[in-house]
């Protein structure tokens, strides 16, 4: 006769779902981004107290802080559908014109990363936002006529991590621009919360606030952060997320106290003691850690920058006196290095 298993702690029961949507449903749910969400939820009651469509909405900001969440909080607040795509998708006019037809009056289309929309999509896309028609070019050459569709009146909704690579004309067609910003901890404290919640898993505030504030700022983070130390948390054979499992958790990750994960250390570290506290080129920086340029400047230049550890130059990247603090090193180098040079003027 098998032993019965007994679950001993909520860390070890299986989710409900095989993939647990930590989305938030509404505004009440969606901490943070107070000045964006009022002005959401300002243009989101008008347009429902006129019975309209809403205007077209841009959402920019780096990636993981919720514009595809808000995206649907809108929809879901309007009462309407949603329909989501992501630029590259999109690849010839057929593409787009089976998306809007399939629309109903008000409802919401939804591009992720509509900088990368082809540009002649974008300019379908031009009457398509202004006049809610679309003209599909039918055969090419001397036969070639084009075909006008009438669209419902629909909602475009995009979101992009590179607002300067969209297009003037297709960017001033946007009734309004939301820009989204990092997170403070209390916020992230308050998303892990209900999202720990929603996992069933117990944890106590001072181990929350640890993930909290080593997340870079990012609720996409601050999740999966939250998943890894309840995996940890389980495998340890400990009921509840503590201050000090959670602090072990993140270390075997890399991450220290600050935020900054192993190849955050690594760029600092080459910059002050491989190339003397800089400044130094991104075509260098990019060979002493084997790593692209572009994930570089896209992934880790954006936190270090943000944080003060970090400046960009005309001449190269400095490591600020703060970075080099953080190795020991006093006023901005250490034996043997030049001082770091703050007062170059940053790009």
């Amino acid at each position: 006769m098998q032993k019965e298993r007994f679950i001993t702690s909520q860390l070890n029961q299986k989710e409900e779902t095989a993939d647990v949507s930590l989305r938030p449903q509404s505004f009440a749910d969606f901490p943070g981004q107070e000045r964006v969400k009022e002005r959401l939820q300002i243009m989101v009651q008008a347009a429902k107290e006129r019975n309209e469509p809403l205007s077209h909405l841009l959402l920019c900001g780096p990636p993981g802080l919720g514009k595809t969440t808000l995206a649907y909080i809108i929809a879901n607040t309007r009462g309407v559908q949603v329909k989501s795509t992501s630029g590259p998708v999109i690849e010839k006019p057929g593409d787009l014109a089976g998306l809007l037809t399939g629309l109903g009056d008000g409802d919401v289309l939804f591009i992720d990363e509509i900088h990368r929309l082809p540009m002649a999509i974008e300019e379908y896309l031009y009457s398509a936002m202004e006049d809610y028609v679309i003209d599909i070019m039918l055969d090419q050459g001397a036969g070639s006529r084009s075909v006008r569709l009438n669209i419902p009146h629909f909602t475009l909704i995009g979101a992009t991590t590179r607002q300067g690579r969209i297009s003037a004309p297709l960017r001033s067609r946007f009734g309004m621009t939301c820009r989204l910003d990092y997170y403070h901890t209390p916020e992230l404290q308050r998303i892990l919360t209900r999202s720990a919640g929603i996992l069933g898993v117990d944890a106590e505030p001072e181990g929350l606030f640890e993930v909290a504030r080593r997340c870079r700022g990012t609720p996409r983070i601050a999740n999966n952060l939250l998943r890894w130390v309840r995996d940890y948390v389980q495998v340890k054979n400990h009921k509840v997320i503590t201050r000090k499992l959670a602090d072990a958790a993140l270390k075997m990750l890399d991450i220290d106290e600050t935020g900054l994960d192993e190849m955050d250390t690594r760029l600092l570290e080459a910059i002050l003691f491989k190339f003397k506290g800089g400044p130094v080129g991104i075509k260098n920086l990019s060979v002493a850690l084997s790593e692209e340029e572009s994930t570089i400047e896209d992934v880790y230049e954006p936190f270090l920058i943000q944080e003060g550890y970090l400046m960009r130059t005309p001449q190269g990247r400095v490591a600020t006196d703060k970075a080099a603090q953080r190795f020991g090193l006093p006023g901005g180098g250490g034996p043997g290095l030049p001082p770091l040079q703050p007062e170059l003027p940053v790009e």
